[in-house]
């Protein structure tokens, strides 16, 4: 056991031996063992980690050099944010299961989008972000310039605009702490979001152009570039957390830079990490094991692949933990 770590981390060496408790291990040494390698590190978040306010070990993660990319989806880029400046109008419902239809309906009269157990407040969380995101939008487009989703949102984040309405601390926003560091994101299928559907909504009333934003073909050029910078020596991770598109977009990077770019010596993903409760399954992509993506061109027979099928909420914090040494 290492006895710099803090209790944290020394309760999951002694205590996690088996199972998935044990790949969870595995895989926190693997991530670590990486980074001391002097390799870099790519987290892609699916699911609603934000909205389970995951920024309180990732932002940790950003600020300390253990994440060098992120990819997740619009809703995990934008509820990072709504939770910062909304956070004492959510309502959390622990018995969700037991809901009726009509009660349902009765959480979406009252604007209340539920999320398992969580209820985003539609008023104060989406309407405290569209205006100043808008501002931003447009104050581009008057000057004929055009930038990535999370471009636009870190432009808001670091003005200060949002800082009168911040309820909770901000070092657990792991947006903040992304924009401090203008960290690298991309943000594939960022339409489908509530800012992506705002953006859109302006665009179908006249108000701004589609190409204000960047595409998600510019997102792709933009991962690229940075792969091919970042992957020499040790080369670059890849730690997923769930699934869907956050996952399949960068890590597809690698093969499309070898078949259809052609380029040469392209190294693979030099350690894959996935939390999943996916069941695995017949054509699901969450579901896959690590070894199927040897046949993508995605990672090498001796690519360091870990699976922990478990609950995210509950894993990635613990690994995180342990990265960081509590």
């Amino acid at each position: 056991m290492s006895t710099q770590k803090g209790p944290i981390s020394q309760f999951i060496e002694h205590n996690y031996r088996h199972f998935n408790a044990a790949a969870l291990v595995d895989a926190a040494k693997g991530y670590e063992e990486h980074l001391l390698d002097g390799g870099k590190m790519l987290i892609s978040l699916g699911g609603a980690m934000s909205t389970a306010e995951l920024g309180v070990s990732l932002a940790e993660m950003i600020r300390q050099d253990k994440v060098h990319f992120i990819s997740c989806t619009g809703a995990n880029l934008e509820e990072d944010v709504m939770n910062l400046v909304a956070h004492s109008h959510y309502k959390r419902i622990p018995n969700y299961r037991d809901l009726t239809a009509e009660q349902e309906r009765e959480l979406l009269d009252n604007h209340y989008n539920r999320v398992t157990d969580t209820c985003i407040p539609e008023e104060e969380a989406f309407r405290r972000l569209q205006k100043h995101l808008e501002d931003v939008w447009h104050a581009a487009e008057a000057k004929g310039e055009r930038y990535l989703p999370h471009e636009f949102l870190y432009q808001v984040v670091n003005s200060g605009i949002l800082e009168q309405y911040y309820e909770i601390d901000p070092k657990d926003s792991w947006i903040v702490a992304a924009a401090e560091k203008n960290l690298p994101i991309v943000c594939p299928g960022w339409e489908d979001s509530t800012t992506g559907n705002i953006f859109a909504s302006n665009v179908i009333k006249g108000k701004l152009k589609a190409s204000t934003v960047k595409s998600g073909i510019e997102y792709m050029i933009y991962l690229t570039e940075w792969y091919r910078n970042n992957s020499a020596g040790k080369g670059v991770g890849f730690f997923q957390i769930a699934g869907g598109i956050s996952g399949d977009f960068p890590i597809c990077v690698v093969p499309m830079m070898y078949q259809d770019l052609e380029w040469e010596e392209v190294p693979f993903w030099a350690y894959f990490c996935q939390i999943s409760d996916s069941t695995t399954s017949y054509g699901s992509y969450s579901g896959a094991v690590p070894n199927e993506k040897i046949t993508w061109g995605k990672l090498d027979i001796d690519t360091p692949k870990f699976v922990v099928e478990s609950d995210a909420t509950i894993v990635a914090p613990l690994i995180f933990s342990y990265i960081l040494g509590h």
